[in-house]
């Protein structure tokens, strides 16, 4: 059983106008390409009406043997999705002002990111290829965990806690007390 497995991917984005006084463009990760080697650069691919489309360089997408549940909740969906994770880029001089931070095939991870809100977070279609290799993973290495019910504890509501009585005790006393 492999920890970690790795395969390089090449993200494709595209900057779209954006129809918003606020906005002048609205990023959204487009598509990826299986393969390649390894290339952080920007390069524009294709250009229309209000769109923009560059390769945002090649990414490494990673799988570890104990997130396998992750991968299946993506496999399970109707249509399984890589999902590219952008930011801010860092460095003001970068080509783009946004970079593509992480791309990840678990459902897991991505929610992490979309909680935040401090990232864009897309999904794009997992090509057959990249859906045969996760299921090949999660075939080899996933564990299925029994669910073991925590037993509670036996409290005795009687003892006194942080050096206060309990509250049944004062309340009877109370209530004695007005009658």
């Amino acid at each position: 059983m492999e920890r970690r497995l790795s395969i390089p991917v090449g993200v494709i984005v595209a900057r779209e106008d954006a129809d918003n006084p606020w906005q002048d463009f609205v990023w959204r990760a487009v598509g990826i390409v299986i393969g390649g080697e390894p290339d952080d650069g920007w390069r524009e691919l294709d250009r229309e009406p209000g769109v923009v489309r560059y390769f945002a360089g090649t990414h490494e997408i990673e799988v570890f043997r104990k997130e396998t549940e992750a991968y299946q909740v993506n496999l399970e969906n109707k249509v399984p999705v890589v999902y590219v994770v952008m930011r801010e880029a860092d460095d003001i001089d970068a080509p783009q002002p946004i970079e593509v931070h992480l791309v990840t095939v678990s459902a897991y991870e991505s929610q992490d990111y979309l909680d935040s809100g401090e990232e864009i977070v897309d999904s794009v279609p997992m090509p057959d290829s990249l859906i045969a290799w996760v299921h090949r993973f999660v075939d080899r290495n996933h564990v299925e965990e029994k669910f073991i019910k925590r037993k509670r504890n036996e409290v005795r509501v009687e003892d006194h806690k942080f050096g206060q009585e309990p509250i049944f005790v004062r309340a009877a006393r109370n209530k004695e007390r007005d009658h």
